[in-house]
């Protein structure tokens, strides 16, 4: 039986400051990475950064003000309750038991463009920087190049097995290191769409987040028994499944809900 099966995530544009629901327990993994970021974002001009982020004048003017109040070491918000996107919502972690946050805290890995990898209470800020921002002027071209190894080297370091319910952008941070006794079981939540089965991504964010919650409060230890999952409607299907691929598809009519 696996003991530390790890979950990847990915992170959500939309962060806030909440530093009263828990509080930090840990410092992210990989802070004089995330130091070398801040410190070339905020030598960057008003116009550079514009570029970078490729965002709305208001967004830019919002984010600008973020970075300027960006302090990696003190006034931190729990990295999962920091982000606040559709997956965290139907996550609602301020909702779990305390052993479901003991047990995400130990097996939920949050992926990063800018800190990286992230435990659920990892003190972090806000901030702006997308996996595939193109990073000109920066020593690195990418962000993928810059984080290298570094990011799937510390998820797998306690385990060879990852539950991947990442978006495609952040998985390609994992993937290519899945080797030798390592291995990544992706999940697909698939419902039919124009008379095919597809992903559709509002939806599958919602799932992603209602089974990080099933995992955390049952505590599952063993992939298979993640087939279990049926929020939603979903039900998994061997017959699309493979070892490494999980597929569920839902017939269930989310306009409703």
């Amino acid at each position: 039986m696996i003991k530390n099966m790890q979950i990847i995530i990915s992170p959500a544009k939309k962060m806030k400051v909440d530093r009263d629901s828990f509080p930090v327990l840990s410092k992210a993994s990989f802070l004089d990475e995330a130091r070398m970021l801040e410190r070339f974002l905020k030598s960057r001009t008003p116009e550079q950064l514009k570029q970078l982020w490729k965002a709305s004048d208001k967004v830019v003017e919002e984010s600008t003000l973020q970075l300027k109040q960006m302090d990696l070491e003190n006034n931190l918000t729990p990295a999962i309750l920091a982000f606040s996107g559709i997956q965290y919502q139907y996550m609602a972690p301020d909702l779990f038991t305390q052993p479901a946050l003991d047990y995400i805290q130990e097996h939920l890995k949050i992926l990063s463009g800018f800190y990286g990898v992230l435990r659920p209470f990892d003190g972090v800020c806000p901030y702006r920087l997308e996996l595939n921002t193109q990073m000109s002027g920066f020593i690195m071209y990418s962000l993928l190049n810059f984080w290298d190894d570094m990011i799937a080297q510390e998820v797998f370091k306690e385990d060879d097995v990852v539950i991947n319910l990442a978006s495609k952008q952040y998985v390609r941070l994992i993937k290519p290191y899945v080797t030798g006794n390592r291995r990544m079981i992706t999940i697909d939540f698939q419902e039919m769409h124009n008379g095919k089965w597809r992903v559709i991504g509002t939806h599958a964010k919602m799932a992603r987040g209602e089974m990080v919650r099933y995992i955390a409060e049952e505590q599952i230890k063993n992939p298979e028994q993640l087939q279990d999952f049926h929020d939603f409607g979903f039900k998994f299907e061997p017959k699309v499944s493979s070892e490494d691929h999980y597929v569920f598809r839902t017939t269930f009519n989310f306009k409703r809900r």
